[in-house]
């Protein structure tokens, strides 16, 4: 049997197995292609899950600020298709082009940069203004309230003195995390830089309890900014939209929980050897880790993980230490007695990945070079036919593509 695993490259990964050997792909839904995502999106906006249409959550003269939480699926062409459709809706309901703008804030603690606010990557083809927020310019936010311990939150202004604001975010999974992403959701993604920099720092400390902070504290936000729409998206194979869930906040989020559920398959047993693929370009550390923990829920724990990608980007101080011997505790100790977000970053992830990894052995076929990746003790697989002679080894073998989204149900 053969399967065709796309992890980024011109050409994808043709694993072939034994015919004893019993293979089990996951992958999440099928997604539509670009025209057939304007009609998804257009669909939801004015068929609610709950709450009005678009149209009729806004009147002419609104000033609508549309908060684009992390990335969209898809990439650019994609995204610029679904601001077609939310465009149409807004002018439907009497608002003008020249009364909206796009706002857009990156990604929480999925970014190997978190401080990146270039927006030379952010360009749409829409008649609106477009503009990254920038979390390390306090000018750019505005008091909104205090929470429970007294201390004050500050949104991005442009979200605070608008008419009406419009939620727009990827609704996804993260293994690593053991289920829903905060990446798509306003909060941290609009906060200031040390809002941001908490939630890494008490996700390394605690990440249960992170989690469960970061949920309420994100309700409260959400509430007292009065955002009464929101459109989650849901990422299908390959770069595609499997669907979009709006109306109010809460139903939105149920509503794309289940559009999402291919996402979070349910395996039957473990297998010995998992090949984990990951497509996107590049491929940072992070998409490593939950590849990684997407993997190991379906992996003995005795097993072997190989996880396919084009990782070419060393991975940070922290996780290199780590792996040449140095105790992790530690590390992690030194780096949360740090003012570096960047050695939080590395140190959350590290965590992560160890986590995940247990005592499994992981398999690396990426563009670093065989000397880094055996000095991080980890096995280099120089090609595809490395993969295939693990393949043609094992008893069972599972296959995950996009595993990087995947988040499979604990067995």
């Amino acid at each position: 049997m053969k399967v065709h695993l796309n992890y980024g490259r011109d050409n994808p990964l043709v694993i072939d197995c034994q015919p004893s050997t019993e293979i089990v792909e996951m992958r999440g839904p099928e997604g539509v292609d670009i025209d057939a995502s304007v009609d998804v999106v257009r669909d939801a906006l004015l068929q609610p899950v709950a709450g009005p249409a678009l149209p009729d959550h806004v009147v002419p003269g609104d000033r609508v600020v549309i908060a684009q939480a992390g990335n969209l699926p898809g990439g650019q062409v994609l995204s610029d298709a679904i601001y077609r459709a939310i465009l149409q809706s807004l002018q439907a309901g009497g608002v003008s082009p020249d009364d909206i703008q796009l706002v857009i804030a990156r990604p929480t603690i999925q970014s190997d940069d978190p401080s990146l606010t270039d927006d030379s990557s952010c360009t749409t083809n829409q008649p609106f203004p477009v503009n990254v927020f920038d979390p390390l310019n306090d000018g750019e936010t505005a008091y909104l309230l205090a929470n429970e311990s007294g201390e004050p939150l500050h949104l991005a202004r442009s979200l605070v003195d608008a008419d009406v604001v419009l939620a727009v975010g990827s609704f996804g999974y993260d293994a690593s995390l053991s289920g829903r992403s905060p990446e798509g959701e306003l909060w941290p993604s609009f906060a200031r830089q040390n809002r941001r920099q908490a939630l890494v720092t008490s996700l390394l400390q605690n990440r249960r309890q992170a989690l469960r902070h970061w949920r309420d504290e994100a309700e409260q936000i959400t509430a007292q900014l009065g955002v009464l729409a929101s459109l989650h998206l849901v990422a299908g194979n390959n770069q595609t939209l499997a669907g979009a869930a709006f109306g109010f906040p809460a139903a939105s989020v149920t509503q794309a929980r289940l559009l999402a559920k291919q996402w979070r398959p349910s395996p039957k047993s473990r297998s010995t050897l998992t090949i984990a693929g990951i497509t996107d370009q590049p491929c940072g550390f992070a998409d490593l880790t939950r590849a990684l923990a997407a993997a190991a829920r379906v992996t003995s724990h005795d097993g072997t993980v190989c996880v396919a990608c084009t990782m070419h980007e060393e991975p940070g101080l922290i996780f290199t230490r780590w792996r040449q011997g140095i105790d992790l505790r530690m590390l992690l100790h030194e780096a949360s007695d740090s003012d570096d977000i960047r050695l939080h970053m590395d140190a959350l992830q590290t965590s992560l990945f160890a986590r995940a990894l247990g005592d499994r052995r992981l398999v690396l076929l990426s563009q670093l070079e065989q000397e880094l990746v055996e000095d991080l003790d980890i096995g280099h697989a120089e090609t595809p036919d490395a993969v295939n002679r693990l393949a043609q080894q094992a008893d069972s073998v599972c296959v995950l593509h996009e595993a990087n989204r995947l988040c499979p149900q604990k067995i």
